[in-house]
């Protein structure tokens, strides 16, 4: 990390600034209910979180979906309950002491059975009486204690999106004036969508009187009737199951995919680290036709479901070990819809357009377009469409090194298929116990590496990997290689070995399952010659406060007025590839008017450092998008990386993750400013420097 000097740190000659840890504390999201809606519908959402005080907007990625903030309301104490409660008191006193003008109407009203305009009569619409039912409701929903006091404090949105909005996964955000919020999945679907009653805070679980937290759910509320296709959205509470039924045809080939891990990655204080669920399919006579609690290597299920007979059934959803609260989120899409559960090739050459196969469900007349020859060298996302109905993504890498199929027979060692390196390897562990078995000539002294990308690419298969020179001695061999920023896969299955051969000859690197296992599914991209150095960078976390420029800290951390400009910083992750420790320098891409950044130089093994950014605006209530880049020369190519965005999150109370984000926003705030920001918020305006 290059150094900034002395007196920059310290924060004299120049009144730089330093982020006390009060600042730094931006609001926090822990869920949104529902997590999506459908395409021309306006809804409202619930989120719970904290440090949510002064809310005034909320952003949502991409084109086509607007939010409005509607209300927030922060965690209360015994003692706020105790004063609305008398509050509440002089309110009902002054309501009833109140002359009621309208007597002899509502009388008539009720002899003639209007119930309705009785109410609206009887000034039950008044802003005393709103005001009257607002505390009544929030004394109603009071948890002294709550399960989980990070998504105590609650905000409402409204949230409308367009008919045209691009259907998939957004981010959704809150901004307050102390900056933005961590992002939360939300998703745009195309189906008709049906949300249960969003619970209210859950209560803390004593040890042996657990029974007295449970939700207590009226009997309607059990289950709904739906009509498929559709997405159903709710909330698991503890010990609950909810149940929908619905009508079948014989022979209808219905898909109910599942996303509720993926909505919440990771709970902190939850074992296993998410809401793990459970979905059962019952016939009209209430016996189980289909199970599913992971799908493949992924928390949340799918089922594939193929009726048997014309008829009712039921799919029911819960939690595997029975556990709730308001985090516990899922959206389940039912119907024939169509789903691709497996490609192949996982990849192929940037600017080739590479035939895919695809496997899958609902799929009949539909084909998996690859992507455009101009797309750059990573991973990009395709789906599938029917009836104008998308699919599932699924992950298709891109590389610049030749490709080439793996050839059946190609094991054992005698039957070893011959390669010329560098080559990428597209190809399949076709059947339980198999082995594919690749020969390559090489020199001694020359450094060999061979790596699977597979379940990085959502293949099941959970490879090894071993090196024999041609009399069978074993050089290397690797089951599982930790990949930091891997997000959300917490088992690093995919292996890699790198080893300097002994001498010239032929050599042998041997591909299989650990499992045992194998199939059309079991694909993989095998990557076998000289190491290609390489990095990549994560910046955490994905939102970033900037205060504005003429405002220092003193040393109690104390905000006073300058004119000079202000400075903060942002970590930056390093993922060094190949054993790659050359210079890496890292700075702003392009930064908007007014923001700036003197680059940082990463050496060696440095795998973290850190970006000061420089702050001339002045204060704004506008969010902005930034870009972190790294660049180095690798191979006499001079090559740029945008750093990916992050959250830093904490899995079961011990385990920490990098999960990816689409942007790094960033926002300017004043930081003695007793109100900064309304509910006018302008997406993307910046005040001039």
């Amino acid at each position: 990390m290059r150094n900034v000097k002395w007196w920059a740190v310290l924060g004299v000659a120049g009144g730089l600034w330093a982020t006390p840890a009060a600042w730094a504390q931006r609001p926090y999201i822990g869920f949104a209910y529902p997590a999506g809606g459908q395409q021309g519908t306006t809804f409202q959402v619930k989120l719970g979180g904290q440090g949510m005080d002064r809310l005034h907007a909320a952003l949502v990625s991409g084109e086509g979906v607007q939010a409005t903030v509607l209300e927030y309301h922060k965690q209360l104490g015994p003692q706020e309950i105790t004063l609305l409660s008398e509050q509440l008191r002089e309110l009902r006193r002054d309501a009833k002491k109140a002359p009621d003008a309208m007597a002899p109407m509502m009388n008539t009203m009720m002899m003639d059975g209007a119930a309705a305009p009785r109410a609206a009569a009887s000034g039950t619409n008044t802003p005393t009486q709103r005001l009257i039912e607002k505390i009544q409701k929030r004394i109603a929903e009071y948890v002294q204690r709550p399960a989980s006091a990070a998504i105590a404090s609650i905000a409402i949105l409204e949230v409308t999106i367009a008919s045209n909005a691009q259907p998939g996964e957004r981010e959704l955000r809150l901004v307050t004036p102390r900056g933005i919020s961590n992002p939360m999945v939300f998703n745009v679907g195309q189906v008709p969508e049906i949300s249960r009653k969003p619970m209210i805070t859950a209560a803390f679980q004593v040890l042996g009187k657990e029974e007295l937290a449970l939700r207590k759910r009226p009997v309607s509320e059990i289950e709904d009737r739906i009509t498929i296709p559709c997405t159903v959205n709710g909330q698991i509470a503890s010990g609950e199951q909810n149940r929908y039924r619905f009508a079948a045809r014989k022979g209808q080939r219905l898909v109910i995919s599942t996303q509720a891990r993926h909505l919440v990655p990771y709970i902190a204080d939850a074992v296993p680290g998410w809401f793990q669920p459970v979905l059962v399919i019952y016939d009209a006579a209430g016996k189980e036709v289909a199970y599913d609690d992971d799908y493949r290597f992924k928390p949340d299920p799918l089922i594939c479901f193929e009726a048997p007979k014309d008829g009712e059934y039921v799919f029911a959803i819960y939690d595997s070990i029975f556990r709730g609260r308001e985090d516990f989120v899922y959206r389940a899409t039912i119907g024939e819809l169509p789903l691709v559960t497996s490609i192949f090739p996982l990849g192929g050459r940037a600017g080739a357009a590479p035939v895919i196969q695809v496997r899958g469900w609902n799929l009949l007349g539909t084909q998996l377009a690859p992507p455009p020859t101009n797309t750059p060298p990573g991973v990009c996302q395709l789906a599938a469409k029917k009836g104008g109905v998308a699919s599932n993504r699924v992950p298709f890498a891109l590389d610049t090194l030749p490709e080439g199929y793996d050839r059946e027979p190609n094991y054992p060692a005698a039957r070893a298929q011959p390669v010329q390196l560098p080559v990428i390897i597209n190809g399949r562990v076709d059947r339980s116990d198999d082995w594919d078995i690749f020969r390559f000539e090489g020199k001694a002294g020359d450094t060999v590496v061979a790596e699977v990308n597979a379940r990085r690419l959502e293949s099941p298969l959970d490879s090894v990997l071993k090196l024999t020179d041609a009399a069978g001695k074993l050089l290397a061999y690797n089951d599982d290689h930790e990949v930091f920023g891997s997000g959300l896969n917490t088992h690093d299955a995919d292996s890699y070995i790198t080893a300097k051969l002994p001498a010239d000859g032929a050599y042998f690197v041997h591909l299989g399952d650990t499992g045992r296992k194998g199939g059309e599914e079991y694909a993989y991209r095998l990557r076998i010659g000289p190491p290609q150095p390489d990095f990549a960078l994560r910046t955490v976390p994905s939102s970033l406060s900037i205060p504005s420029r003429g405002f220092v800290t003193n040393a109690v951390t104390m905000a006073i007025k300058t004119n000079a400009a202000t400075y903060t910083t942002q970590p930056v992750y390093v993922l060094r590839k190949d054993g790659y420790t050359g210079p890496i320098k890292i700075g702003l891409k392009n930064p908007p008017a007014g923001i700036s950044a003197v680059p940082v130089v990463s050496t060696g093994s440095q795998t973290v450092t850190r970006i000061t950014i420089r702050c001339d605006l002045v204060a704004t209530q506008a969010d902005f998008a930034l870009t972190i880049e790294g660049r180095a020369m690798l191979n006499g190519r001079d090559v740029a990386h945008a750093a990916m965005p992050a959250e830093d999150r904490m899995q079961a109370f011990l385990w920490r993750h990098l999960v990816p984000a689409q942007e790094l926003e960033a926002l300017v705030f004043n930081p003695v400013s007793a109100r900064t920001g309304t509910r006018g918020f302008k997406k993307g305006k910046l005040s001039k420097p």
